[in-house]
């Protein structure tokens, strides 16, 4: 019979075996975290898909763009370190919001007709805003293109996305209008500096924009409400709120100075 003591150590694991044991159980807890991490934030690509969606050219975009959502999603949980002070819902939406816009400037294609109607408008835009140092009003602008108010704002709608994305090179977690800014790649500080120089120039931008616009712009990007809740906030129609939106992101391009 073998000593007591001696059954003991071969009941004893190793330092190894409790390492790979501690390995197995930290891989598992982080598997199990990471899925409670997904499946608790699927509701937020929708959310962002939708906020995108308006920039979109159609609703034949909007499964490709909540696929692309979701691998932000599935990457994020991957990649999230929770010893940083930040949010796994903050780091998500960062990541899910940059895979959503990234494929969205993949179908960024404008019809021949609508660029050139687009490049005309922003044109005149110009010449006015220099003539007179101010920019014109919309019914200005539209009477100087000599088209019609609505199909002004029709153009500006269909040529969203290319306003939209043009402004997207701005970038800063905490910058205002959060919307529109692109996904915190931890840049250097050459980096740091060039975005900090453009999140100047976007406040400056959005501070010389008429009232109404600025309004807009806020309601939507900074308060994250939806087309309809701006609607609602400005007594007006949805299908108005469309317009004045799509009007203040060209303007804002256009005093970017980031135009397509």
């Amino acid at each position: 019979m073998e000593p007591k003591n001696s059954q003991t150590a071969q009941m004893t694991p190793t330092p190894a075996i409790r390492a790979k044991a501690m390995q197995a159980y930290a891989r598992q807890s982080r598997a199990l975290l990471e899925e409670k991490w997904i499946l608790d934030h699927l509701p937020l690509v929708k959310h962002i898909v939708n906020k995108v969606m308006v920039h979109a050219r159609g609703k034949a975009d909007l499964e490709d763009l909540i696929s692309a959502g979701t691998v932000g999603l599935v990457k994020a949980a991957r990649s999230f370190d929770p010893t940083r002070e930040v949010e796994f819902k903050t780091y998500a939406y960062i990541r899910i919001r940059g895979a959503v816009i990234d494929e969205l400037r993949r179908g960024s294609f404008v019809p021949s007709n609508v660029h050139q109607d687009l490049k005309r408008i922003e044109d005149v835009y110009r010449r006015m805003s220099a003539r007179t140092g101010r920019p014109p009003g919309d019914e200005q602008l539209a009477r100087a293109v000599k088209m019609p108010l609505e199909k002004l704002y029709k153009i500006l709608q269909e040529g969203r996305h290319q306003h939209f994305l043009s402004i997207h090179g701005l970038s800063e977690e905490k910058a205002p209008l959060q919307g529109l800014v692109p996904p915190d790649q931890e840049p250097g500080p050459d980096q740091q500096a060039e975005r900090k120089e453009m999140i100047e120039a976007l406040s400056s931008a959005l501070m010389e924009l008429p009232e109404r616009d600025r309004h807009v712009l806020l309601l939507y990007y900074e308060r994250d409400l939806t087309m309809k809740e701006t609607a609602q906030v400005l007594g007006v129609t949805e299908s108005r709120v469309s317009q004045l939106h799509a009007s203040a992101l060209f303007k804002l391009s256009m005093k970017l100075g980031r135009n397509a």
